[in-house]
């Protein structure tokens, strides 16, 4: 078995106050609708420090005290792990801006059902704010992608 295996490492943060969430609705092919501000983590940079810089770049807001809430795995096509590190908080300040990933707004967490998604936010959304789930996992059966929540 082998021990080391290639991995892009990425964030997505749930940020909020009261009843409402922060979403960005994406204009990139790969993976548009709304979903929350993240990215990758850069070479030598920590994950906490990654989440803050990905949240500011996309949104404006300096967020503090991100907590990780969980993780989301699978395989890319060139056999690399993809892991991404969940995280939330309601501690923030700033003013709110959009940028090229797309335009950034608060809606009631109630009406995420009332927007266009982008893939599975709305199983992430769910890992985000249980106390007892943890992760997605996404893998290949019989040809066909599956994926668990655990």
């Amino acid at each position: 078995m082998k021990k080391i295996h290639r991995c892009i490492l990425t964030n997505i943060c749930l940020v909020y106050k009261d009843d409402q969430i922060l979403v960005v609705d994406r204009k990139k092919k790969d993976w548009p609708g709304l979903t929350f501000p993240g990215g990758h983590v850069e070479e030598n940079e920590d994950f906490n420090a990654s989440v803050i810089r990905e949240v500011k770049e996309e949104t404006g807001l300096t967020i503090r005290k991100p907590v990780l809430c969980g993780i989301e795995e699978f395989k890319t096509a060139d056999e690399d792990r993809y892991l991404m590190l969940y995280y939330k908080t309601d501690k923030f300040s700033g003013k709110l801006h959009s940028s090229k990933e797309g335009e950034v707004f608060w809606i009631n967490k109630n009406d995420l059902d009332k927007y266009k998604l982008s893939l599975d936010l709305k199983r992430i959304y769910k890992v985000m704010t249980s106390d007892e789930l943890s992760e997605i996992i996404y893998y290949e059966k019989d040809g066909k992608w599956r994926s668990k929540i655990v």
